[in-house]
């Protein structure tokens, strides 16, 4: 066996851990040989690299433990100091106990105390700040007299900052550090900046930025509010060559001035005038000092100092424009052909003090200039020239959702060869591009299929996902920008398919836990920044949305293995759980705001087609199954018992106040009204069928189109392939009416957007909340379905495709933290379909091939009932079950020629 990638809490090699049983990973090149399984592994860790090169465990040795687990592997060795480096590797072993081991790989500390800081807050020197003022910046110059052997910078700045050594930017992070409820967490970043530290003089410098610590207003906003003015810390550890030390720490001894960056609102954008950036401020030998005072001592945030775990926002793809038009003499808009979330960077030329005026928007007007009706109005972006050549600048501290950026204040001469002369236009803009951001985390999957419909809908949906994916989950990058909860249970499988998102659920629980109110109650935002008043509780307090903390932490265990999420929320878990429970009403929900966008005339939001009563008690149904089995994995019985009863007192409660035994249906008989029961587990078995029946009827009456929204699109989806009916889910995703994801792309959507409607009623152009037929292309079209098991230690895979008879080929691949999964399938003219599996190392699969007949399945050529690694398990729904271990796997079946293969 072969191991592939090595992790320490789901990273490769990571900086500035600050967790105090750090928890292991490993996974596997899946070879030739088939089903391989680990039996047992051992960890070494270790002060140094060639002890454990050596494979001595100086620190911590697991010894060999007889064991499947290979992902979230506690450590279990002595208390970990900040700062330190521990190198680590691991032996494993298989079925014929033939030892194989890793590479040795490490992990480096944070600082896990509050001593471990020696450095200041520090802030800009005491004045009357408004809406104008500029932002600060920061230096200090120091010596190094000695080569540097290791230096480490760990900054935190609120909200954003930008750290510089030597004229330099550190790194290509932006926005950091990520978004919390600063009284109480506040994030610090840790760099590697021993590359960057100079023998004799050097300089450090810093920007700061407001982001959601500080909402000035000014300009479009969600809301207006501040946890203080913007502060920072900074603390610069070096280790020399001889192995002395000596530490560079913000204080009051820090000179501070008055920046180039005269506005920055996260909402609202920003503005620069490049005539106040004093060149050579961030670098040694600075002269021109004038303007700069010593700091000032700020205020502490009351938030607890804590790592950031998650991926850092990177630019991660950049636009050129498609086409240039100027609707409005001396008004330019360009068009970059794809929405996207980010900010634009442009090189421009012309004389000192020209102001240029970028405003963003995702739609326009009839005119042909910026529409910012729905997305936030007014945002801005202004740059103000310095006059010094060509000049390039983008946005530091603001970001926002765009296809089109209107220009005012330059001519893009190379695009628009009819417009006003040059000589007459002053100001030339040479370049424009357009950078998208979201985090640099690892793609965890790919789907392609040779349906273009499909392949666009995939598309859509993951340009959402990437454009709400920041230090949060957003929903949407331009209006609001707040981390509502109920798309993170709901869309989290899709999300999973797609990208590694352990670390930002991870950092989600945290988010919930600091916004969970003395009572249990959690908030349907988290962080909260906008608390909605009592009259309109249902937008802070819905089930369906506050679920996320008992249903996040399910996915997090479920998806990647990681069972002590659940035991270090425990508690808040099921304080929530007794919260919904004392305010019920007889174990009824009675209010929320249910499912959120469904479909139907009135106010755009609210439910229209289900009682909100009823998709808030099934929810509340929902977590507490959940919550009790997570009582009964982490041990507590009793828990596990009470919350059992409780489940089944739930369960009378709804079927007697939804249920219509003359229609064989729940609620109002919406696609959501019988959907949720049949997933959740809330239909008694000999009610299932009419229920599903009714189901399926509504859908047909409807035309193949849904009339679900935020929270019931997914169970009528789950509903439907749970239950053999992935024909239905066919036809729907293939409609162009509407509602249907189709509508939107015939519309021009280049994202997913807030309403079905998509680009016809002009709502958010980009939001992911709708987005579950993702789940369906990756677990039902292609038919990969996972979840760990604790009590087996190791993935349970099913691979089950869903076999229309007018598509003609599928593929799909999916990175789990235990190796990789594939599952391709090809039919040909003859209805001879091909199909293609990968099972990791340490993993088992049952794998569903449609089939006529057993004895016409062939396994890379032979007769599966013959093939040494294949059992043949049963015939089920048309298709023939086999049970594998690990490997590449081709089967080869005839299928009947007439009708679709049900799943």
């Amino acid at each position: 066996m072969q191991i592939d990638q090595m992790t320490v809490e789901g990273k490769r090699c990571p900086l500035g851990i600050d967790v105090s049983t750090p928890a292991f990973g490993w996974s596997y090149i899946t070879g030739t040989i088939r089903s391989q399984q680990q039996t047992a592994y051992r960890i070494v860790v270790s002060m140094s690299e060639q002890c454990a090169a050596n494979g001595t465990g100086d620190l911590w040795d697991s010894g060999k433990t007889v064991s499947r687990n290979q992902v979230h592997v506690l450590f279990k060795g002595p208390r970990l100091q900040s700062r330190h480096r521990y190198y680590w590797k691991v032996q494993v072993w298989d079925q014929a106990d033939r030892m194989t081991e890793s590479a040795v790989s490490w992990w480096e500390m944070g600082l896990l105390h509050p001593e471990d800081w020696s450095a200041s807050w520090i802030g800009e020197p005491d004045q009357e700040r408004n809406e104008r003022s500029a932002l600060p910046i920061f230096r200090h110059e120091f010596a190094l007299d000695k080569p540097v052997a290791r230096a480490r910078a760990y900054v935190c700045g609120l909200g954003h900052f930008e750290l510089r050594l030597n004229g330099s930017k550190i790194s290509d992070n932006v926005l950091e550090p990520g978004w919390t409820n600063y009284r109480r967490t506040c994030l610090y970043c840790v760099y590697d900046v021993t590359d960057q530290l100079l023998q004799g003089a050097n300089a450090v410098g810093l920007m700061l930025g407001n982001g959601f610590y500080n909402v000035t207003g000014g300009r479009y906003r969600k809301f207006k509010g501040s946890f203080g003015k913007p502060k920072c810390l900074v603390q610069l550890e070096v280790t020399y060559a001889d192995g002395t030390a000596i530490t560079i720490a913000s204080s009051p001894e820090w000179t501070a001035a008055a920046g180039p960056i005269t506005f920055s609102c996260i909402y609202g954008g920003e503005d620069y005038d490049a005539r106040l950036l004093q060149p050579g401020w961030d670098q040694p030998g600075f002269a021109n000092k004038a303007e700069w005072n010593p700091a000032a001592t700020a205020e502490l945030p009351s938030g607890v100092l804590k790592a950031q775990a998650t991926a850092p926002l990177k630019v991660m793809g950049t636009f050129r424009p498609m086409n240039v038009t100027e609707p409005v003499p001396g008004i330019y808009v360009a068009d970059f052909g794809q929405n996207f979330s980010g900010w634009v960077e442009l090189t421009v030329a012309g004389p000192r003090g020209a102001l240029i005026t970028l405003t963003p928007a995702e739609l326009l007007k009839e005119d042909g200039t910026a529409n910012q009706k729905w997305t936030g109005s007014p945002t801005q972006f202004r740059y103000i020239l310095s006059g010094d050549g060509e000049e390039i600048w983008a946005p530091r501290f603001s970001y926002t959702g765009l296809r089109y950026v209107q220009i005012e204040g330059a001519v893009p001469a190379d695009w628009v060869q009819h417009s006003t002369s040059l000589s007459q236009a002053g100001v030339r803009l040479l370049r424009l591009e357009g950078q998208m951001i979201y985090p640099d985390m690892q793609t965890a999957g790919s789907f392609e299929c040779s349906d273009p419909i499909l392949n666009k809908i995939h598309e859509i949906i993951n340009w959402a996902i990437l454009s709400n994916t920041k230090s949060i989950f957003t929903d949407c990058p331009h209006r609001e920008k707040l981390g509502w909860l109920e798309q993170i249970h709901l869309m989290g499988p899709s999300v999973a398919y797609n990208y590694d998102v352990q670390a930002l659920l991870t950092k989600t629980m945290e988010d919930i836990r600091d916004a969970q109110q003395p009572n249990g109650m959690v908030p349907t935002t988290a962080p909260e920044y906008v608390v909605f008043s009592e009259q309109w509780r249902c937008f802070r307090d819905s089930v369906s949305w506050g679920a996320t903390y008992v249903l996040c932490g399910w996915n997090l265990y479920r998806m990647y293995g990681n069972t002590r999420i659940l035991a270090e929320h425990y508690e808040g878990m099921r304080a929530y759980v007794d919260y919904v429970t004392a305010c019920s009403d007889q174990y009824i929900v009675q209010n929320g705001l249910g499912d959120w966008y469904d479909v139907g005339d009135g106010d755009p939001g609210f439910a229209h087609n289900t009682p909100v009563p009823h998709t808030e008690t099934a929810m509340y149904f929902h977590m507490t199954d959940v919550f009790a089995q997570i009582a009964e994995l982490l041990g507590n019985h009793h828990d596990a018992g009470k919350y059992t009863e409780l489940r089944e007192q739930i369960k009378l409660a709804f079927n007697r106040t939804f249920f219509n035994p003359e229609t064989g249906g729940y609620a109002t008989g919406s696609q959501t009204s019988n959907a949720m029961p049949l997933v959740l587990g809330l239909v008694d078995d000999r009610r299932k069928s009419s229920v599903l029946h009714r189901l399926i009827d509504d859908i047909r009456r409807h035309g193949y189109h849904t009339t679900a929204g935020d929270v019931g699109h997914r169970y009528v989806l789950l509903a439907l392939a749970l239950n053999n009916r992935s024909d239905v889910i066919y036809d729907m995703s293939r409609q162009t009416g509407h509602p249907s994801y189709g509508y939107q792309l015939a519309h021009g959507a280049t994202t997913l957007t807030e309403a079905w409607d998509g680009p016809t009623v002009g709502k958010s152009q980009n939001h992911f909340m709708l987005g579950h037929l993702e789940e369906w292309l990756y677990g039902g079209l292609a038919g990969i379905r996972y979840h760990y098991d604790a009590e087996l230690e190791s993935y349970q895979l099913m691979i089950q495709p869903f076999v229309p008879v007018d598509l003609d080929a599928v593929r799909a691949a999916l990175r789990l933290p235990a190796g990789n999964v594939r599952a391709e399938w090809r039919r040909d003219s003859g209805n001879q379909l091909t199909m293609k599996v990968t099972i990791p190392v340490n993993c088992d699969a049952e794998v569903y091939i449609p089939s006529s007949s057993a004895a016409e399945i062939h396994e890379s050529g032979i007769p599966v009932d013959h093939c040494p690694d294949t059992e043949l398990v049963r015939m089920e729904h048309g298709c023939a079950v086999v049970r594998l271990g690990s490997g590449h796997y081709v089967f080869t079946s005839a299928m009947q020629p007439t009708a679709p293969t049900h799943f």
